[in-house]
């Protein structure tokens, strides 16, 4: 019954916790990530993928938004921002979803496969929120028939 509720959440269940949430091994590496300088570090590369993609937004002219929240990042098709859950549930496409996924992964960035969000870690470098930057630029290009760019892939870093 509950995969034919056109509103179950099948995609994210466990990823909010669940059985392994609290293992060893997690707890142990949280030690090591969750320090002053690691964070840092995160919410630096996430300030710069943030402006990339806002960036490609306006360089297009889509009505999207981007927000950041400490080392997340995640955009949205809807702008304004959403400001509630109920918008931004309202503001999704399914289908411009996986076009974007696709055209990312095919290309060799990965970002969280259950919305448009992106959580910088430790290791995540600004080339790599760069290379992310510039392959976004490149598909909203293709879905806004612009053809070209006329944003930079490589903001200033702050």
């Amino acid at each position: 019954m509950v995969e034919a509720h056109p509103e179950a959440d099948l995609i994210d269940v466990g990823g909010v916790g669940g059985t392994l949430a609290g293992n060893a091994l997690s707890v142990a590496t949280l030690e090591l990530v969750l320090t002053d300088d690691a964070f840092a570090h995160m919410v630096d590369v996430a300030t710069t993928f943030t402006r990339g993609v806002q960036d490609a937004i306006g360089g297009t002219g889509v009505p999207w938004s981007v927000s950041q929240l400490g080392a997340r990042s995640e955009y949205r098709f809807a702008f304004p921002a959403p400001r509630d859950g109920s918008t931004s549930a309202a503001s999704g496409d399914e289908t411009l979803e996986e076009y974007l996924h696709l055209y990312l992964v095919n290309r060799g960035v990965l970002i969280t496969p259950f919305h448009n969000m992106a959580l910088m870690c430790p290791v995540t470098s600004h080339d790599d929120a760069h290379l992310h930057s510039r392959l976004f630029g490149d598909a909203l290009d293709e879905l806004a028939g612009t053809g070209s760019r006329s944003w930079n892939s490589s903001p200033s870093r702050a």
